[in-house]
């Protein structure tokens, strides 16, 4: 068997994922009729069936569900090779730091003084993402180095824990809940949150904050980013029995980058620094 070639792998990802020749061909960019023979060229090439084709539908065989799975897995690898060259061959290189706008547990302004005194430092390109973005933009090349709260898929990339802190609600400052010191859980069950709006749409936090000023959501966020927002019109309790957050620096586990390591020694050294230190 001759190795397989990315575009191989390209034309079959596009086809299995739409499981239809036309608008796999329309997505490519090229006609149907050489789409089609590209792909009976691949199972003859791999010696097994990786379509059930009928004139109604195209299934994938079990063949063809384990080739989607490692076929996305080489793409989004190679993907993140050309970028990671790319930077790489910058002549002005950078280091590129993707972290939720806020969500730096208040440390990033040291982390920075730190780390730029290093031998190593470079440039810092900072890259504020939406939740669960982080992660990904490591493994496919478009960020070095990570700031983001626990959990994450943490698939191909290390990380360390710099801060614990708890977290908070945050509501209309009158709802009568705000009169409480603290609160639990059960104490808002069923009150909505943002994730909870129809449609379900991301938000930033000016949007955020004016939801939960009129009443019609409540927040969890960390307690560094109520401190850093706080607004007359809305109140943060203390819920007593809500999980706390973890702060942790991630970068991805090839990462050989100077740059990268010297981040990494300045965030833990900021924590080590700080009373709620993950032990």
């Amino acid at each position: 068997m001759s190795d397989l070639e990315v575009r191989q792998l390209r034309y079959f990802v596009a086809v299995a994922e739409e499981l239809h020749f036309g608008r796999a061909a329309e997505r490519l960019g090229m006609a149907q009729p050489p789409l089609s023979r590209a792909i009976r060229d691949l199972e003859r090439q791999l010696g097994v069936q990786l379509l059930e084709r009928t004139t109604r539908q195209v299934t994938l065989t079990s063949a063809g569900e384990v080739l989607l799975r490692d076929g996305r897995a080489v793409l989004d690898a190679v993907a993140a090779a050309g970028r990671r060259a790319q930077h790489a061959g910058n002549p002005e290189p950078t280091l590129r730091l993707a972290l939720k706008a806020d969500y730096d547990a208040g440390l990033l302004p040291q982390i920075l003084a730190l780390y730029e005194q290093d031998d190593a430092a470079i440039a810092v390109s900072v890259q504020h993402g939406g939740r669960d973005e982080q992660a990904p933009a490591l493994r496919d090349g478009r960020a070095d180095v990570a700031l983001i709260t626990l959990p994450f898929d943490d698939r191909d990339l290390d990380f360390e824990p710099l801060v614990t802190e708890p977290k908070v609600v945050a509501l209309a400052a009158t709802d009568p809940l705000a009169a409480r010191d603290t609160l639990r859980l059960a104490d808002l069950a069923g009150l909505p949150g943002p994730d909870d709006l129809q449609p379900r749409r991301r938000m930033d936090l000016s949007q955020i904050f004016s939801l939960v000023e009129l009443g019609q959501i409540v927040w969890y966020p960390p307690e560094s980013v109520a401190r850093r927002h706080m607004r007359p019109d809305i109140a943060y309790r203390l819920v007593t029995d809500l999980e706390p957050t973890t702060l942790t620096v991630a970068w991805p586990l090839q990462a050989r980058s100077p740059a990268v390591a010297a981040f990494v020694r300045a965030a833990t050294t900021v924590a080590d620094r700080s009373l709620t230190r993950p032990r």
